[in-house]
């Protein structure tokens, strides 16, 4: 039977809702899309008169189809050209989801996005709905056919994991904005001492060209060997230019609730630089330059304000 007009009206007001889960537990917003779309199917194909609880329904749908999809990526990522990050979205998209709460924005947070994938797909799942969006255990217990003990010690097992993860405070967004103004600085100059000055001594920068891309497979790892690998990405070079095909334009615009690094090239985002910023320094660069990962970020970007660049490299 085809659904009503009320049917459809219900299911597209919790599309927000479902599309920000999806895309926590993915980590990519092209398949959250689709585990969404693929929700809508089965919520179609379902005798919706018979749901008593449609939200708890499309949500234990949705969040079994990203289980799936979870389990099929790892095994896809064990063929992944280089490292694997997550996709990020820019300030103003819709599936970040809520962030009215310390634990909401972390849980969208690029660095614990990248975290999350140590956690097996149910911890990542309790996590999740728990952490972002305040489901009892209980529910969530339903949800994945657990008990509700076992939907507790995931939930604390994977905090753990994620706590052990980031054992440093983040500083205020104000403050991590001028840490990426003093970064940008320092790695035009050329230099790599000014660069060491705002890194921690276990600093690490990683790339995701997903074989498109030229990025390195293996992640730098401390202050010296990231700065100097920062040194030669912001130095001029013909190579660089024909990769992307100009000369980039530098935006500091928010990307997953932190100010990053936006590379724009005739109005397409060709690069994202995640920074993950604490008291201590820049513990981490984690860049995205695979284009596959980056549509949503350029549709994003054509519909913001985004005033003058600060600069443009190579």
């Amino acid at each position: 039977m085809p659904l009503s007009v009320q049917d459809v009206d219900r299911f597209e007001a919790a599309r927000p809702r479902l599309e920000a889960i999806a895309y926590r537990l993915l980590g990519s917003a092209a398949e959250a899309e689709d585990a969404v779309q693929e929700t809508f199917l089965r919520w179609q194909a379902a005798d919706v008169e018979r749901v008593g609880v449609p939200e708890a329904w499309l949500t234990k749908v949705l969040t079994n189809l990203c289980l799936n999809q979870l389990t099929s990526a790892r095994a896809r990522r064990e063929t992944y050209v280089g490292q694997w990050l997550p996709e990020p979205l820019l300030a103003g998209d819709p599936m970040l989801g809520p962030a009215d709460t310390a634990e909401q924005r972390e849980s969208v947070s690029y660095a614990v996005l990248a975290l999350m994938e140590r956690l097996s797909p149910n911890e990542r799942a309790v996590y999740v709905l728990r952490e972002a969006f305040d489901y009892p255990h209980r529910e969530i217990a339903e949800i994945l056919d657990l008990t509700e003990a076992a939907s507790q010690q995931l939930y604390h097992r994977a905090k753990r994991h994620v706590a052990d993860g980031r054992a440093r405070a983040e500083v205020d967004e104000a403050a991590a904005r001028r840490i990426v103004e003093e970064f940008l600085a320092a790695a035009v100059t050329g230099r790599t001492e000014p660069l060491v000055r705002l890194l921690t001594a276990d600093a690490v920068s990683v790339g995701d060209g997903g074989g498109k891309v030229p990025a390195r497979a293996k992640a730098f790892e401390g202050a010296g060997a990231v700065a100097t690998f920062l040194r030669g990405l912001f130095a001029p070079g013909v190579a660089k230019r024909a990769i992307v095909g100009g000369s980039p334009e530098l935006y500091i615009w928010p990307a997953n609730g932190a100010p990053a690094l936006v590379a724009v090239l005739d109005g397409r985002v060709v690069g994202v630089m995640c920074l993950e910023i604490t008291p201590e320094g820049i513990a981490a660069f984690r860049h995205q330059v695979n284009p596959d990962k980056l549509q949503r970020a350029t549709e994003q970007w054509a519909a913001t304000d985004h005033g003058e660049p600060l600069l443009t490299i190579w």
